[in-house]
């Protein structure tokens, strides 16, 4: 067997034999009804209507509101986008959505596009072009990035039911038609990225967003988890207090990350028929679980290894204890946020780590806990950029290539008396969901 890895601007060849292959799991294939931009035209021509209930299913929404009925007599405009860190089509997006502004005359000073940061830095003026691509000249002085940590910045509006702290952008409640764009796919703790999560954590502010993600140490906080999620809760708990209307575009991309699919009209009914796609296209079920996994982290999510640690939850969901977990991700900007490096870093042990975790949480940690708890049954191998001390510091062995940290991995795992182990491979891992459902 003879795969190739990517990792940056190249790949690594990884050969194993073939009696070894679990699977090589990757998004499945989805034939989409038309280019990227006849998706979301039909989209646009065909949003969504309100839920009947406020549940994970679509219940006869009925058409909704058209875009441009939704802008007639609007004043002030604001189009929430996502940073660099995530594939969503926005250049795609605001293409589709330009004639219908135009039409209103909100294509000048009233508009304002909100970069939905959460707790990450802002763009670089690099990434503002990736972001906007063929609209940068004409919309980048439009652009604003949220600050987290501005807390004169925002508004409170209460209290989830989780006792989290409501603070949003003020910026928000200065517009009065507001659209909100994203892309719909697994999530480690929230269920699924999207919709909801273009507020909150998206314009948050920084003790906001810190709350919420606390509410991610919960067994219930999980990929694909909606219903009983406390991180999916919170973030519905803000929308009923945003005053303006509303109107989304949500994407779902395939694995080349082209666009699979498009809906629009009401947040939550656009972001549960994203949801239906999206779990059709990132959920893959495997015969077995590993003993060892090669997940890698794909751009844009290897920029750092915050974000390239999706990789290491999705994998793990299918790796036995005692196992290997093999990362391959470039993290081009380094950890991320440090907060959680150092919660490992100062720990002696991935048990001490989730000990420390329990008697004082901080923004971060949720992260932390995830890698350890992975630490804590199996071993966790990292083909990076980043130094070989500080990957040992969280807990993580460093890696000169795939192939030599799956050798030494077979060759112990051999010494340990399992003769033919099992190799799964995640070519897309940070928005693949491996699935085994044992026989009952």
């Amino acid at each position: 067997m003879k795969i190739a890895i990517p990792y940056l601007n190249k790949t690594f060849p990884l050969e194993f034999p073939d009696e070894y292959l679990l699977a090589v799991a990757e998004p499945n294939e989805y034939t989409a009804e038309g280019t990227a931009e006849e998706l979301l035209e039909a989209a646009l021509a065909n949003p969504y209507g309100p839920l009947q209930r406020q549940k994970a299913v679509i219940d006869a929404c009925g058409k909704g509101q058209s875009l441009e009925a939704f802008l007639t007599g609007g004043k002030k405009l604001m189009i929430i986008i996502n940073d660099a860190t995530r594939p969503t089509p926005t250049e795609t997006i605001l293409t589709g959505l330009a004639p219908a502004i135009e039409k209103a005359d909100l294509d000048n000073k009233a508009l304002t596009l909100m970069v939905a940061t959460g707790a990450h830095r802002s763009p670089t003026e690099e990434e503002y072009v990736q972001i906007l691509g063929r609209h940068h000249n004409r919309l980048r002085d439009r652009c604003v990035s949220h600050d987290a940590r501005n807390e004169a910045g925002m508004v409170d509006i209460g209290i989830t039911r989780n006792g989290t702290p409501m603070m949003l952008n003020k910026k928000l409640f200065e517009a009065d038609r507001i659209i909100v764009t994203g892309s719909v796919e697994p999530h480690y703790i929230a269920g699924f990225t999207g919709g909801r999560k273009a507020f909150l954590p998206g314009i948050a502010a920084y003790k906001t967003i810190e709350a919420n993600h606390k509410q991610g140490l919960s067994p219930k906080a999980r990929s694909l988890a909606l219903e009983g999620n406390p991180v999916h809760e919170d973030m519905m708990d803000a929308l009923p207090l945003i005053k303006a209307p509303v109107f989304s575009v949500m994407t779902v991309l395939d694995k080349e990350q082209g666009v699979a699919a498009a809906a629009a009209g009401d947040l939550m009914a656009s972001f549960y028929g994203a949801v239906e796609i999206a779990k059709r296209i990132f959920c893959v079920l495997v015969p077995s679980k590993a003993d060892i996994v090669v997940s890698v982290a794909k751009f844009p999510m290897d920029i750092d290894l915050y974000q390239s640690q999706k990789a290491i939850d999705n994998g793990a969901a299918v790796l036995k204890n005692g196992g290997f977990l093999i990362l391959v991700s470039g993290c081009r900007d380094g950890i991320g946020d440090e907060a959680y490096a150092r919660l490992l870093a100062d720990s002696s042990s991935p048990a001490d780590a989730m000990e420390r975790i329990r008697t004082g949480y901080k923004l971060g940690y949720h992260k932390a806990a995830k890698m350890a708890e992975v630490s804590g049954r199996a071993a966790v191998k990292a083909v990076s950029e980043l130094s070989g001390e500080r990957l040992k510091s969280l807990f993580i062995e460093k890696a000169p290539s795939p192939q030599q940290a799956l050798d030494d991995a077979l060759a112990a795992l051999n010494a340990g008396g399992i003769a033919i182990p099992k190799i799964l491979v995640l070519p897309d891992g940070c928005v693949t969901v491996p699935i085994y459902r044992p026989e009952q």
